[in-house]
């Protein structure tokens, strides 16, 4: 028999803006109706499946706020007005904000959602012409209200509310008293939902564990330069050590967590699983008995220590000591954990909970005697990939775990109740993200955070030395710093992800870093109203002249000048990929044909499909057996029902793939129509990566009248 730990991590940042109090971003309520609420019933459904959720106090405080109207929820606001009192920058703002929902399983599959999105356009920046906001009646305004916080709803919010069920049905045409009732029922779920987590708890069925406080990087507040130990390459700030500020963030978590659930806290998942030795005794004065992270910094610890490294030592509990103090510890299995993550929604529910049962069952049958395999991951941004919210996926997933003869489901107390703990030795310093902290330090971005973090945190220290502050002030000048520290803002530092938000995340670090010298009666220092963010960062470029490259292994870089170019390693939005292979994207097209080019590092995958939205419904479809590339076209003039098309295409493999594939096989004429594609990676039949994640990539084709009008030397 083997033990299954489920370990699902809910995490949002604070959106509060730290002078006006204002929540700026909805996230919090939204993934409270969808995500959160879909979770607690899928538990309840499957009783005798033990699960645990890490919850973060900085989560579960916005919820408790939210749920007490404390803070002007700026989203909600603008969904509750009046849709004919909307103002033109009002109108311009829903048309920017009410589509940030997955288009593919949100707004494609519902009819008058589409129609709105297509009325103002799928480009980035469509929200901002004035044409298009005038396109919007009041009646689409005010259906767009509706359907932004109505996509958002989840199955268990819409099986608990029948009324949500009926609005969708009725598609189109709403009441104002009809949007107000959408939002009337997010605010009863927020009201509800920690009850919900605290009764699971309390049956047994369910374990909570938490995270410190503010979702710091724990070992970088400790010592910044520990870092280097991971990355020896890395330019890093000025040295930070302020394991007090540490220390903090997990008291302050587990006294949070003490009130809300009626319980401490046994387990810590570490903020992004980032430890280090010296965090270790800090999590033992915080009372936890073990933590969680990957197995990166499992397996770099032992290569460090000189211990060969079996993978079948991953699946059983382990015993960190260091300082006198001891945490035990389980890492774990990333490659299942990223599967639910990132291809699990794009498989058939039964064929991805078979995939899981399957592979459980056989590390059960090799891992050692009182074992334990750990999956870990995000337990909300997943499932809205999911065309119904992760609901089949789940089920099918959950009740496999019921019926399995040799799986058992346990907390993970009751696994680390079981066994001592193997002794790992020296902790490797490191995160579940490529087992160091390459995402939160290094990057001049980054950098400059921190430096700002270290001249505010010493003005504050300074200040207080002086003994002039109240306890009210100066308690909430720390709380500024705690904040502040996070990680959340270090994760849209930089070029590793981007959102359209980024500028929204750096005003709302830099706005907690303020409120500590106007809290102190000071004016902030100019410097600190600068973004830290540079010029916003495209993704790629369009072509820019036609080109006619020869394929090789080793592409010949002029070859490929004047081509359009997607950067795939920087389209990632909160959730990171451990196995994503596709570095960039290269297109452009000749006299006759259009060439493709992905790079990759290693060998990208069993198949990688370019599906073309425009002109025509087409698929070019590359399958690799062996070392050789073999290339088919299919047509759909519904885009639904694809036939082969004759084609004299060219694949060649390498370090990606190249193509060439003929205008005529892809309907194109040379009029200068517009193009839009997508690339998916196959690999073992499941689909492991898509660029763009949101969106298409889109250029304007060939034209014969214009084919001089970008020419260079």
């Amino acid at each position: 028999m083997a033990d299954v730990a489920l370990l699902w991590h809910l995490h949002q940042p604070s959106y509060v803006e730290a002078q006006s109090g204002e929540v700026l971003m909805p996230w919090v309520r939204l993934h409270a109706v969808r995500g959160y609420s879909d979770m607690a019933e899928m538990a309840r459904r499957h009783p005798k499946v033990k699960i645990n959720f890490n919850l973060t106090p900085v989560l579960v405080r916005q919820i408790e706020e939210l749920a007490e109207n404390k803070g002007k929820d700026r989203w909600g606001l603008l969904a509750r007005k009046e849709a004919a009192k909307l103002t033109t920058e009002e109108r311009q703002q829903v048309l920017e904000h009410f589509f940030k929902i997955n288009w593919a399983t949100c707004v494609d599959p519902y009819p008058r959602y589409r129609q709105l999105l297509d009325l103002r356009g799928r480009r980035p920046g469509a929200a901002q012409s004035m044409q298009n906001v005038k396109r919007f009646k009041e009646e689409d305004l005010r259906d767009l209200q509706v359907w932004f916080n109505l996509g958002w709803c989840g199955f268990a919010v819409r099986r608990r509310y029948p009324e949500l069920l009926a609005l969708i049905a009725k598609e189109r045409g709403f009441t104002e008293e009809e949007k107000i009732r959408v939002m009337e029922i997010h605010q009863e779920v927020l009201l509800g939902i920690l009850g919900e987590y605290r009764a699971l708890a309390e049956s047994g069925q369910v374990e909570l564990t938490t995270t410190p406080f503010y979702h710091p990087i724990l070992p970088l507040l400790v010592d910044s330069d520990c870092a280097k130990r991971a990355m020896p390459w890395a330019r890093l700030p000025e040295r930070i050590q302020a394991p007090e500020d540490a220390l903090a963030q997990l008291k302050k978590a587990q006294d949070f967590h003490t009130r809300v659930f009626g319980r401490k806290a046994r387990g810590l998942w570490p903020s992004e699983g980032s430890v280090s030795p010296e965090v270790v005794p800090l999590m033992a004065e915080a009372g936890f008995e073990y933590f969680c992270t990957d197995e990166s910094v499992l397996f770099r610890g032992l290569e460090t220590q000189g211990s060969p490294t079996d993978h079948l030592e991953l699946f059983q509990p382990w015993r960190v000591e260091e300082a006198g103090s001891k945490v035990k510890a389980l890492f774990r299995e990333r490659p299942l954990s990223d599967y639910i993550g990132f291809t699990a929604a794009r498989t058939e529910p039964a064929a991805a909970a078979d995939y899981l049962r399957v592979h459980l069952e056989h590390i059960g049958q090799v891992m050692p005697q009182n074992g334990a395999v750990l999956i870990a991951l995000d337990g909300e941004n997943a499932w809205e990939a999911f065309p119904d919210s992760g609901e089949a996926f789940l089920d099918a997933f959950y009740q496999r775990l019921e019926t399995s003869p040799t799986l058992e489901t346990r907390t993970l107390g009751e696994i680390m109740d079981r066994s001592e703990g193997r002794p790992v030795g020296r902790l490797h310093s490191g995160s579940w993200i490529g087992g160091n902290f390459d995402i939160w330090i290094g990057d001049p971005e980054e950098n400059q955070g921190w430096e700002w973090i270290r001249r505010t945190r010493e003005f504050l220290k300074k200040a207080e030395s002086q003994g002039k502050l109240s306890e009210e002030v100066r308690a909430a000048a720390w709380e500024d710093i705690y904040a502040a520290e996070g990680s959340d803002w270090f994760w849209w530092y930089g070029p590793d992800f981007q959102t359209d938000s980024d500028m929204i995340f750096d005003a709302l670090f830099r706005s907690r870093l303020q409120n500590v010298y106007r809290r102190l009666g000071v004016t902030p220092p100019a410097a600190l109203s600068v973004p830290i963010c540079g010029a916003e960062v495209r993704l790629g470029h369009p072509p820019v002249r036609s080109i006619e490259p020869r394929l090789a292994a080793k592409p010949v870089f002029l070859d490929w000048s004047g081509a359009g170019r997607y950067e795939a390693w920087r389209d990632q939005g909160a959730m990171a990929h451990g196995d994503r292979r596709v570095r960039s994207i290269l297109y452009g097209f000749g006299e006759n044909d259009f060439y493709f080019r992905l790079d990759a590092k290693g060998v990208v995958g069993d198949e990688v499909s370019v599906d073309f939205d425009l002109p025509v419904p087409t698929r070019v479809r590359a399958v690799r057996r062996d070392n050789d590339w073999t290339v088919e076209v299919t047509k759909a003039t519904d885009g639904v029902a694809f036939s082969r098309v004759p084609c004299e295409a060219e694949a060649v493999g390498g370090q990606g793939l190249q193509l060439r594939v003929p205008f005529a096989a892809l309907g194109w004429r040379k009029s200068g129509g517009e193009v839009s594609f997508l690339v998916r990676v196959l690999r073992e039949g499941s689909e492991a990566e898509r660029y763009p994640e949101r969106g298409l990539i889109e250029f304007c084709g060939p034209n014969l009248s214009k084919e001089l009008q970008n020419w260079f030397v």
